[in-house]
């Protein structure tokens, strides 16, 4: 398949890539390179794809709308995974335009260039952030998602709004996916696991919030990368069994689906911590804080419907998975092991 990829120099997506190309597909990757986090981690991920002869690269935004109708012009594309997006909880609320100009408006012009070049499947990313307020745990995708809690929660919300207008309007098969917080090697700088590993190995305190009285589903970018691949292949289609009664977000009588991509376990932030101490092999100091505006106290997913649907679930454990991270973190910014 001839697949494009947005974010391609981001975590996810660089990681997605690798997978796309080892089995064979051709795969073109969008990202503006901002430097919202380090531009160099972005340009090093690129560095790894770029001998593959079946990849190929544009620097573009995806709210240009010409530079993105021009795109669609010029590729014919099997199919679109989104991963391009304005991340992060706590920096929506310092720059709440980025999110409105990458998530919605971008994703409106990606949308039209799925509609004009008949993309025949969609895959987008949402985010666990969509059940703001949601306290009934495990979060189902069957759950109400009407309270978010953060702008950058309110996008991605409007993003599963927007694509099954379009799969109902125009007949394209249109998957979303809820990632639950994503971590492993080449990842985010702006994310808690990184950002600790930073501070621990400076010998500087790391923030914890709500006085560490948090717990997340947190899951691994390998087992990420192999549920959006069975997704990819395999495009959505009217749900025979949808209730117009009772209707569910998950699904519907046009080709669009939900899905949970989680590990299905919830861990406690401060036992996150210790593992990933332990696999530095360095103690951390703490920063004691209370509660961040736009945070959760708790996430954890219902993978069954992926698992019954894909026969595929998250499983790689924290131990496992904080270990090839360690590892990757020490490697990548030359940090000896006896720091």
């Amino acid at each position: 398949m001839h697949i494009l990829i947005t974010g391609g120099a981001g975590f996810i997506g660089s990681s997605l890539a690798h997978r796309l190309l080892a089995r064979g597909d051709t795969v073109h990757a969008i990202d503006n390179l901002n430097d919202y986090y380090e531009v160099s981690l972005k340009k090093a991920r690129l560095a790894q794809l770029e001998p593959h002869a079946n990849f190929s690269f544009s620097q573009m935004d995806l709210d240009d709308q010409a530079a993105m109708q021009g795109l669609f012009a010029e590729h014919h594309f099997d199919a679109v995974m989104n991963l391009a997006a304005q991340a992060g909880v706590r920096y929506s609320l310092e720059n709440p335009a980025a999110y409105v100009n990458a998530n919605l408006v971008g994703f409106g012009h990606l949308l039209e260039g799925c509609r004009q070049s008949q993309v025949k499947h969609l895959v987008f990313a949402s985010s666990s952030s969509v059940y703001g307020a949601n306290t009934k745990l495990p979060f189902s995708e069957d759950d109400p998602v009407d309270h978010p809690v953060s702008l950058y929660a309110a996008s991605k919300k409007a993003n599963e709004l927007m694509a099954h207008t379009y799969a109902h309007l125009y007949d394209i098969s249109c998957t979303g996916l809820r990632f639950f917080t994503v971590y492993g090697p080449w990842g985010r700088p702006d994310m808690a696991f990184f950002k600790f590993t930073k501070a621990i190995l400076a010998g500087e305190p790391i923030p914890v919030y709500n006085h560490g009285k948090l717990t997340r589903d947190f899951t691994y970018i390998d087992d990420i990368v192999e549920g959006v691949i069975r997704v990819i292949d395999r495009p959505a289609t009217p749900d025979p069994d949808f209730n117009s009664d009772k209707p569910t977000p998950a699904s519907s009588q046009a080709p669009f689906r939900i899905y949970n991509i989680g590990n299905g376990t919830r861990i406690e932030l401060m036992d996150y911590i210790q593992t990933l101490e332990e696999c530095l092999g360095v103690k951390a100091q703490y920063n004691m804080l209370p509660m961040q505006d736009g945070d959760v106290h708790a996430t954890n997913a219902d993978v069954s419907r992926l698992h019954d649907e894909f026969g595929f679930a998250p499983s790689t454990s924290i131990q496992e998975g904080l270990s090839q991270f360690a590892q990757w973190y020490r490697e990548y910014y030359n940090v000896p092991k006896h720091q």
